[in-house]
């Protein structure tokens, strides 16, 4: 069953002969609990793809549905609510509230939202991520790898559709990075999570379920390979 899907999205920068094309005609679809990578150098179109795929920017044309819902024909505060239930965002900086401990800032999309958590599923996916023991700590107490496994708690918090990381290990060595990373897809597995992931390290996008591509905006033909 297909979680998320675009059709011919185009996001253009300027006019004429400065014209940028970012993005230019992107097909994509992926299924309910896959592992996607999306790989491609500086300035290939992916980070501006995965801020499309999260209503983050909108295109220049095309469509972008998660869950079927055309998340481009919302206006800005529903669409707003949409990310925040139904997208989940994993950044190369960790994003965490200083002020909070570890718990709190998992919480917080779920309590801006009114919600009430589930602390039955939260306590699953703290166990998880290994933070059972720094569930009192400030983020300045907590390592690199630490802080990155908190914010991806976090983005799980409201159990979203989709799941998207943005190099989430951009700010992590090697060996924390394959660590973070392996967290990240056993606990997708396990809470049937659908995880996008943006990188443009090759070894990192090895443990996705399948990798695409992209270059000059484009998805590269002949580039989609199931890893």
């Amino acid at each position: 069953m297909k979680v998320l899907r675009t059709k011919n999205l185009k996001k253009y920068y300027g006019s004429g002969e400065n014209q940028v094309k970012a993005l230019d005609g992107i097909d994509l679809e992926v299924e309910r609990g896959e592992f996607v990578a999306i790989v491609g150098t500086s300035g290939s179109g992916k980070s501006t793809l995965l801020h499309m795929l999260g209503g983050l920017d909108r295109p220049t044309s095309g469509n972008v549905y998660v869950d079927d819902k055309d998340i481009l024909t919302l206006k800005d505060d529903a669409l707003c609510v949409f990310r925040r239930r139904k997208i989940g965002f994993v950044f190369q900086s960790y994003n965490l509230v200083p002020v909070l401990n570890v718990y709190e800032n998992i919480v917080l999309p779920i309590e801006l939202d009114g919600n009430t958590v589930d602390q039955g599923y939260m306590n699953q996916v703290i166990a998880a991520l290994g933070l059972q023991e720094k569930r009192n700590s400030l983020p300045n107490e907590l390592s690199g790898g630490q802080q990155q496994r908190v914010a991806i708690a976090r983005a799980l918090a409201a159990k979203p559709a989709i799941l998207l990381a943005d190099e989430p290990t951009g700010n992590l060595d090697s060996r924390t990075s394959q660590d973070v990373l392996g967290l990240l897809k056993v606990t997708g597995e396990r809470f049937g999570q659908t995880i996008i992931m943006i990188t443009h390290n090759e070894e990192i996008a090895q443990m996705a379920d399948r990798i695409i591509r992209i270059e000059d905006g484009k998805i590269r033909k002949g580039g989609e390979v199931n890893a």
